[in-house]
Parts: structure tokens; sequence; C-alpha cells
């Protein structure tokens, strides 16, 4: 998913998205503003009852609209880490992980009462914030037509949206944005978690919206992959790949993580 942003999109107000593309009967938006600063982050903080990414992109958004039917989805940071285990049950055992809920008891000072175990990886399931007015998505066994994805159709709109980034106090790296592709007949939203936590384990989650304009047809897809750091490591090596510099690339890793989830759902827009 490459291209750059469309020159029919227009920026506006810091209240509304950024740019915003109407196709088809379509409102596609997204909105990509600075880091929050303290006081967003302390008000998220306590909403959400722990501590947020290093890196949280909490203004950023992308949407898609059916303007008839007034059916949407929305991907934003806030919604995602809603997502993320906060019982522990989760978390991943590593060394560091003390030192690591250590130094966010020193970066988020005055509100560590509520810095307490969780999924420090923040990894999450989130496939997008759905309003189903009054259609909506449902289980299905429908793909998405990869066919009609590889034509060399012009792209009309591109933007990529960061909604959190952490590094687990030097761990490795976890991941969450959202690439958005619009071509003449059809788009593709790509929502993707990427974690890797360095000798434990590497993990992908990919959310696949796509949508076909003429029909109304929206397909969304989830796939979560997953596998041993140490197992990713000797598949690399074998392949003879630089290995530090794929293990920092999820588009490299992705086709070599087994899939250990996957679901399809599905709704025609009128």
């Amino acid at each position: 998913m490459n291209g750059q942003p469309s020159p029919n999109a227009r920026t506006i107000s810091r209240d509304e998205p950024g740019n915003v593309l109407f196709h088809n009967g379509f409102r596609i938006a997204t909105r990509k503003l600075p880091i929050l600063k303290a006081e967003p982050i302390e008000q998220m903080t306590k909403t959400l009852g722990i501590a947020p990414p290093e890196m949280i992109f909490g203004d950023n958004v992308a949407s898609i609209e059916h303007l008839a039917s007034g059916w949407s989805i929305e991907f934003t940071a806030f919604h995602a880490l809603r997502k993320v285990d906060k019982t522990g049950n989760s978390m991943l055992q590593v060394a560091h992980s003390k030192e690591w809920q250590s130094t966010r008891e020193k970066k988020h000072e005055g509100i560590t009462e509520v810095v307490k175990p969780f999924d420090w990886s923040y990894s999450t399931d989130y496939k997008g914030s759905e309003q189903p007015i009054p259609l909506h998505l449902e289980p299905s066994d429908t793909p998405i037509p990869l066919e009609l994805l590889k034509r060399p159709d012009p792209i009309i709109f591109f933007d990529e949206v960061m909604l959190y980034e952490d590094e687990m106090a030097d761990n490795g790296i976890t991941t969450l944005s959202v690439k958005l592709r619009v071509m003449p007949a059809r788009l593709l939203l790509l929502c993707r978690f990427f974690m890797r936590l360095d000798g434990v384990m590497i993990r992908i989650r990919d959310t696949r919206v796509f949508v076909e304009f003429e029909t109304g047809e929206v397909i969304r897809e989830y796939t979560a992959r997953e596998d041993t750091y140490e197992a990713v490591r000797q598949k690399l090596a074998m392949k003879g790949k630089d290995v530090p510099a794929q293990l920092r690339d999820p588009n490299g890793l992705v086709d070599l993580l087994p899939i250990v989830d996957k679901t399809l759902e599905r709704v025609v827009l009128k």
C-alpha cells in the first residue's frame, strides 16, 4: 500500500479529520496530529486504567462512512487500547518487565496509582469501531478479492496514520498503525498491530477493510499471527536474510508467522 495523499483531499480544522475525500457515496477521512501532551495523557490513563504507550497519538483517526445508510467504521488509539488486557493474565514475562514498570512510574509521576499489572506489549485485537446504523458486519465466508486489488488501478487517495508506538523499555517494539488506499472502484484499509519482544515473541495482527463502491459490499478480515522470536530468527537465517534488519520490518516477517486466529465479516450497504 504505497502512494501519496490525494490532491483531491482537503485539509480542514483540528476539530475535523485532516484529509477528507468524498467518493462514490462514501466519506473517507484521516487526521494526523502530534503525540498527546501531559494533560490528555493523564486523562486517558485515568479512563483506561493503564499507563499509555510512550508515543500515543490520541487525536489521530482513520474513518470510512457510507453516507446513505449512516454506517461507518473508524480506528483510534483510545478504542484500541481499551482492548488491551488489564488483568495481567496476558502479560509477557521477561527479565525487564519490572524495570519497564518502574520507568512508567517515573514517567507518569502523579498518576502512579493506576500503574498495575497489564499486558505491557499493548497487544490488541482491535478491528475498528463500527457504527452499525442499521446495517452491521456479520460473520461470512466471503474473502477479500485479492485479484481486484492486484490490478494497476490509479490511487486517488493514500494515507498512513500512526496510533501508538512503544519500545518496551528497549526490549523491542510495539506499534499500531493504519494505511488507507483508495482506487476509483474500491478501497482497502489495513490496521496493523506489530509487536517484537526481543528473545520472546513476534506478533502481527492485521485488520483489513475492503469496500467495493458500486455494490456497497464491505468485507472485514482479521488475521492474527505469532511465533517465538527464536523460530523466526532461524527462518530468516536459513533464507540468508539480514536478520537484525528483517526483525524490524513487519512486511518481511508476516509470511513467516503461522496464523493463530482468523475471522471474516461482510455487509452490503444500501
